[in-house]
C-alpha cells in the first residue's frame, strides 16, 4: 500500500484565511521524507518569502538524500560498514545526529530506537509501496535474539563502529523533526518571522498569521477530518504518530510501521499519539522523537513515558478509539462541532 498523502495535521487557518489575507502569503509543497511537506510564509516581501521557502526545501532534499536508509547515501554506507564489522568515518553532522539520537533513545527506554532498521526492513516498510506480506516468525525470533540497538554504536570523533553487526540505522522517526528545526533556523536567518512548516504531520509555527495564532487540526485516526484543533504559539511544534498512513492489511488485520522493539511486531494497542512541544532549539526534533516511545509504551506505560520525556501536552487514542489527553493539552483543544468524549489525565 502506498503511504497516504493526507497530512496528520492540517493547516486549517491557512486554508480559511488565504483568500482574505491582507499580507502576501507564499506557499509551496513538495514530497520529501516519504511524505508531503508544506512551507507557508507570511510577509510584506513576496520575493523574500519565495527565496526563504526555496532554501528550506533545498535543505529538506539534502537531508533526505544524505540520510536515506535504503537508497545509496551516507547513512546506507555506514550501515553496510557496520554489517561488515568495519569502523567507518562519517561527517561531523552524521556523528552529531547519532550522538543525539542515542541520548533520545536512552531517555525513551529504547522504545524509540533508530538502530532497528533491519526490523523495519523485515516488515517491508523500507519501501515506497508496502506488500501485504508478514515476515516469518523465525526471522522475528532471530532479530530479537540479536536485538540490535543504536546503543551498540561507539562514537570516536567521526569514526563509528558497532558492537553488533545487525545494527542498521533508519532515521524515519527522527529526521523530520530535525528538518523542522533546520527550517525554522533558515527562515529566521533570512528575516522571516511568520511561517508554518508542516512535514507530514510534524508542524512548527513561527510568529502568527496577521496577529492570529496559527491553528492546526489533529487528525482523527479513523474518521475524516480533525479530532480537534489547537492554536500554536511562536516556536511551538506538534507531532503525531499514528497507525493510519503507513500500514498494510493481511486477513483484515492492520500492520502499521510503528514497531515495538521488545516484541518485534507492530503496535496494536494504540491508534495515535500527539505531542505538543514548547518553543526551543530542539522543539521540532522532540515533536518527532517523543511521540514514538509514548505510542509504543501502551496503556500501562504511556503516561509514565510522557513524564520521563518531560512531555506535558499529549493526546492518545487507544485501539478502541478512546481518547485520553493531559490536562494541559485538553485546556487548549477546540472543536469544529460537538466535542468528543475525552478522558483527562494528570
Amino acid at each position: 500500500m502506498r503511504p497516504g498523502l493526507t497530512l496528520f495535521l492540517l493547516g486549517l487557518a491557512t486554508l480559511l484565511l488565504a483568500a482574505c489575507s491582507r499580507t502576501p502569503l507564499q506557499e509551496q509543497q513538495a514530497y520529501v521524507f516519504g511524505t508531503r511537506v508544506e512551507v507557508i510564509v507570511v510577509g510584506n516581501d513576496p520575493e523574500q518569502g519565495r527565496q526563504a521557502i526555496a532554501a528550506v526545501l533545498r535543505e529538506f532534499d539534502r537531508l533526505h538524500r544524505r540520510y536515506h536508509a535504503w537508497q545509496p547515501s551516507e547513512l546506507s554506507a555506514l550501515n553496510a560498514a557496520m554489517a561488515a564489522g568495519r569502523a567507518h568515518a562519517v561527517t561531523p553532522e552524521l556523528a552529531a545526529f547519532i550522538d543525539e539520537a542515542q541520548a533520545l533513545a536512552k531517555q525513551g527506554d529504547y522504545l524509540f530506537d533508530p538502530g532497528i532498521g533491519s526490523l523495519i526492513q523485515l516488515w517491508g516498510f523500507q519501501a515506497d509501496e508496502f506488500k501485504a506480506e508478514l515476515p516469518s516468525e523465525s526471522d522475528i525470533a532471530d532479530w530479537l535474539l540479536n536485538r540490535p540497538s543504536i546503543a551498540d554504536i561507539a562514537i570516536d570523533g567521526t569514526t563509528l563502529r558497532s558492537r553488533n553487526r545487525n545494527v542498521a540505522l533508519d532515521f524515519g522517526g527522527y529526521l523530520k523533526g530535525v528538518a523542522l528545526d533546520r527550517a525554522a533556523a533558515i527562515l529566521r536567518d533570512m528575516g522571516i518571522r511568520n511561517a508554518l512548516i508542516n512535514i507530514g504531520g510534524n508542524v512548527m509555527a513561527l510568529g502568527s498569521k496577521e496577529g492570529r495564532k496559527w491553528r492546526v487540526g489533529i487528525q482523527h485516526p479513523r474518521q475524516a477530518g480533525p479530532l480537534a484543533t489547537v492554536a500554536l504559539d511562536d516556536g511551538e511544534a506538534i507531532g503525531t504518530s499514528g497507525d493510519y498512513q503507513r500500514f498494510f492489511e493481511v486477513d483484515g488485520r492492520r500492520y502499521a510501521h510503528l514497531l515495538d522493539p521488545r516484541t518485534g511486531y507492530p503496535v496494536r494497542h494504540t491508534q495515535a499519539v500527539t505531542v505538543l512541544i514548547p518553543a526551543g532549539t530542539r522543539a521540532g526534533t522532540l515533536s518527532d522523537a517523543a511521540s514514538k516511545p509514548i505510542f509504543i509504551a501502551g496503556p500501562d506505560g504511556w503516561r509514565d513515558m510522557a513524564r520521563r520525556l518531560a512531555v506535558g501536552l499529549v493526546l492518545r487514542v487507544d485501539a478502541d478509539g478512546r481518547i485520553f489527553a493531559s490536562e494541559a493539552l485538553h485546556k487548549r483543544l477546540e472543536y469544529l462541532g460537538k466535542a468528543p468524549e475525552i478522558v483527562v489525565v494528570q
